[in-house]
């Protein structure tokens, strides 16, 4: 069986991982009928997963990789859409999802203030990664989308599946 590819899209809250994330789903889903698209927040609500400190998202991430790699072993191609900035995590990644694509949504902190559609940055609230919660931005990702509005989504899309050979 061949093995499937994970695309893993992380950025801070507000990035537009998930706006991006989901686009590029679609366009590989319809070269690849079995993609699996896999949002950190759904699987998080869905889940019942309501431990936001950092232990609790840590573990969150290791399971969440843990689940993108064995999709990816069964042969599908999983497109996964998570804040998950932690180094270990992307490490274990590298090591252990043999076709693992990173893409690092990255924008800068006025953009997502401005932003804020969650009102994450506004409300004080407690456990916001970037905020109270370390980010560890990554290092060496396979792409790096500056989303701060100078592209539109369907421009940043049409850039990355042409990289990808989508």
């Amino acid at each position: 069986m061949n093995q499937g590819t994970v695309y893993f899209f992380t950025g801070l809250a507000g990035a537009g991982k998930t706006t991006i994330g989901g686009l590029f789903y679609e366009r590989l889903k319809a070269k690849k009928p079995d993609a699996v698209l896999l949002d950190g927040d759904v699987l998080r609500r869905e889940g019942g997963l309501k431990d936001y400190t950092y232990e609790g998202r840590l573990k969150g991430a290791w399971n969440l990789f843990a689940l993108c790699r064995d999709l990816a072993a069964q042969g599908k191609d999983v497109v996964c859409c998570s804040i998950s900035m932690y180094t270990a995590v992307r490490q274990w990644n590298r090591e252990n999802i043999p076709h693992y694509k990173e893409i690092y949504i990255k924008v800068n902190r006025e953009t997502l203030y401005q932003r804020d559609q969650k009102g994450l940055y506004s409300s004080g609230a407690p456990n916001v990664v970037g905020v109270d919660i370390p980010a560890e931005e990554p290092e060496t990702p396979d792409v790096v989308v500056q989303n701060d509005g100078d592209e539109t989504p369907a421009q940043i899309i049409l850039r990355l599946t042409e990289r990808f050979g989508i």
